[in-house]
């Protein structure tokens, strides 16, 4: 999810520089600004963060019995 709002941020700030705009506020809206909070966003799910439960361990894998496995005898 974090990958795809980076992207969409990328995409804002690139729209922006091909329209050499900065709708009123040129400190708040500009394409560095932009720039930095996509590289926030994708290195943040770079690390993981956000990314919810991984298979193994906790209880959020596709797989994931209490006993034994059901159809196993």
């Amino acid at each position: 999810m974090l990958a795809i709002l980076a992207a969409v941020v990328f995409g804002f700030a690139l729209l922006i520089d091909f329209l050499n705009t900065n709708f009123g506020a040129p400190d708040l809206f500009n394409t560095h600004t932009l720039m930095l909070i996509g590289f926030l966003l994708l290195s943040l799910y770079l690390a993981g963060v956000g990314s919810g439960p991984r298979g193994g361990g906790g209880g959020g894998g596709g797989r994931w019995y209490r006993g034994r496995r059901p159809g196993r005898g």
